[in-house]
């Protein structure tokens, strides 16, 4: 691993590691969770949709980001991915006000950057597990959550199943 590079940075999926004496610092600690295929409880009134072209993907972002300068980290070549939806939930306006991104695999789906820009995680689950089941209704649903967040995942139907650690190098 090149530790000379700006953010270099390890997953440590069991939270065993110790990496201090490598330079690295605890960025942040979080559970996996999961939770089986099946229905969710109704979604609120959004429509929902798989951003499928730049412009969709880029107002994913700035609403993602909320302001806070990072929604360039969402490049268009993401929509190159078979694998990766970009799930955005839309006001009747068109304006997305909820979304995540899902990774499908052939035994489970994986969900990260879970948002809602009104309620937080607990207004925004409903409309990402309702997308996840229309797409993929026989795929359990994984990812890692903490703090608040696990607690709205937890309150959707998922369960914690182990610690995750996330090292970053440098001080």
């Amino acid at each position: 691993m090149d530790t000379t590079a700006p953010g270099a940075s390890v997953k440590d999926s069991f939270a065993d590691l110790d990496l201090t004496e490598a330079g690295f610092r605890v960025l942040f600690e979080a559970q996996w969770i999961h939770r089986p295929a099946r229905a969710p409880a109704p979604a609120p009134d959004l429509d929902w949709a798989v951003a499928g072209d730049p412009g969709t993907l880029r107002a994913w972002a700035l609403a993602w980001d909320d302001g806070d300068g990072s929604a360039d980290l969402f490049r268009p070549e993401l929509l190159d991915d078979p694998a990766t939806f970009v799930l955005a939930g839309q006001s009747t306006d068109g304006r997305v006000v909820a979304g995540a991104v899902a990774g499908r695999s052939d035994h489970v789906v994986g969900i990260s950057n879970v948002f809602a820009l009104d309620g937080g995680p607990d207004a925004a689950w409903p409309v990402v597990l309702d997308a996840v089941n229309r797409l993929f209704p026989t795929l359990p649903v994984v990812g890692y959550e903490q703090g608040d967040d696990l607690s709205a995942a937890v309150r959707h139907g998922f369960e914690p199943v182990g610690p995750l650690r996330v090292w970053l190098h440098g001080r």
